[in-house]
């Protein structure tokens, strides 16, 4: 019985190190702190913005990239300039939107 319990130790220490080797050479790879934006260029009515604001955000929460994601209108009809304001409130998250009136 005391051998099945050593092999289990060397086997979960065998896993251990080779997680922290797997942590360490992660750290190493991972691109150094270069913050950057990346601008999103909304038409329409938004279709697609969501998901890309999103993917975006998840990047930067798993360390995978820094900076922050700008939403440009180019053409956002009123749902679309809606939908880029609500996404807006979320940190990090800024709308770039012209100042003159539609119609």
């Amino acid at each position: 019985m005391t051998e099945v319990f050593q092999f289990l130790a060397v086997l979960l220490a065998a896993f251990g190190l080779v997680s922290l080797v797997w942590l360490a050479v992660g750290a190493l790879l991972l691109p150094g702190v270069c913050p950057a934006r990346m601008v999103i260029e909304a038409k329409g009515n938004g279709d697609g913005l969501e998901q890309s604001v999103k993917a975006l955000l998840w990047l930067r929460r798993t360390g995978l990239w820094w900076g922050e994601v700008v939403i440009e209108d180019c053409g956002l009809s009123r749902e679309g300039e809606a939908l880029a304001r609500a996404l807006s409130e979320q940190p990090g998250v800024e709308f770039s939107a012209d100042d003159f009136d539609r119609v």
